[in-house]
């Protein structure tokens, strides 16, 4: 695979999290980033000085993934910007509903979100990337691999994702395009209702790592994925959780009954 790709990165949902932190250090690798948002502007805002601090240009735009024009956002990021090397998928939403109580609505917004909005941008992107080739990143989840109570729309979402991500790098490997996706655990952001800096203070000891994961553990692996460095990884998801993924054969120990009603 080529690494002749331009230093132009679109990250979508990088108004805070995973999202910003990608931003920031990929700016400090020397990326032009393109940030979108859905409602936190001020945030989005907020990424875009930080990355111009590190001396890149940044451009920003709303964004609604669940829209039949999500997509839009790519090709305006990619007009004012002037190209594209990179997109990573970080934008998503999620519920707390089991199976028998999710409504429909809230099951075709998640889906919605998560999975047809990254596939509108991942299509846009990858008809920018065939000329020169390029990376396509989409952060799926744990939850890619294994199944969670009350989330039932969340995890069919990152494993459609994590689906196509594979379908994708069938497809785009002859034109110089790699397509990974990266699963994170649960990690200190504003989702998951953990301030990034109790990321190394909160207790958890379910996990073989017992912490919460910190935002920048995540983007540093996105940054070697969009690097030169990942010219041979491609289709493959690399799960960052801490270990938990490998509790399953563990999880009786110490469970009560009370994990069936969430």
């Amino acid at each position: 695979m080529s690494g002749s790709y331009p230093r132009i990165a679109v990250i979508t949902g990088a108004d805070s999290g995973i999202g910003r932190a990608t931003a920031e250090l990929l700016a400090s690798e020397g990326f032009d980033v393109g940030i979108t948002f859905h409602t936190d502007e001020e945030g989005a805002e907020r990424t875009a000085t930080a990355v111009e601090r590190r001396g890149q240009r940044a451009a920003v735009t709303r964004q609604d993934l669940a829209s039949p024009e999500a997509a839009e956002a790519v090709e305006s990021l990619v007009a004012a910007l002037g190209g594209l090397g990179v997109l990573v998928n970080c934008g998503g939403t999620g519920h707390l509903d089991l199976a028998r109580d999710v409504t429909y609505e809230t099951w075709r917004q998640v889906l919605a979100t998560d999975l047809d909005g990254s596939f509108l941008c991942s299509q846009a992107a990858a008809r920018h990337l065939m000329s020169h080739g390029g990376r396509i990143i989409n952060v799926t989840s744990v939850h890619e691999h294994v199944p969670r109570l009350g989330a039932v729309a969340y995890c069919a979402a990152k494993a459609g994702l994590g689906m196509l991500t594979k379908v994708l790098a069938l497809e785009l490997a002859e034109h110089g395009i790699t397509v990974t996706s990266v699963a994170p655990g649960e990690i200190a952001t504003p989702m998951t209702g953990i301030e990034e800096s109790q990321a190394y203070h909160e207790d958890r000891p379910g996990n073989p790592i017992p912490r919460p994961g910190h935002v920048n553990e995540v983007a540093s692996v996105i940054a070697f994925l969009a690097s030169p460095r990942a010219s041979y990884v491609t289709g493959g998801s690399i799960v960052v959780d801490g270990g938990l993924i490998l509790m399953a054969a563990h999880g009786h120990d110490g469970l009560t009954d009370a994990w069936r009603h969430g």
